[in-house]
């Protein structure tokens, strides 16, 4: 279905750890405009929950993006392509006090 997913999750996870949300989301960016299907809705739920904590990092809220990120993920499995998506998720609902 996708291509080999580990080196794009590896980036991705170390930008969000050090907190890096818009480059996460950047990076997360090249492969959604690649994918198809499920895993091109997966790539944006991701981008979205970036953004909403990067709008959060930077005081501006957030919920929207939060919203729009909750309908792309959920319905998926996780993990799903390789990674464990709802603790980053359960997280960006946490920062944001949702």
């Amino acid at each position: 279905m996708a291509r080999e997913a580990t080196p794009l999750w590896e980036a991705v996870r170390s930008l969000w750890e050090a907190g890096r949300y818009f480059e996460a989301h950047e990076v997360l960016e090249g492969a959604w405009r690649e994918a198809q299907g499920e895993e091109k809705r997966f790539l944006q739920g991701l981008i979205l929950l970036a953004a909403a904590l990067h709008q959060g990092k930077l005081g501006r809220g957030g919920m929207r993006n939060l919203k729009k990120a909750e309908g792309k993920l959920l319905g998926l499995p996780s993990p799903f392509l390789g990674l464990d998506w709802r603790p980053l998720w359960r997280e960006a609902r946490r920062r944001l006090g949702a």
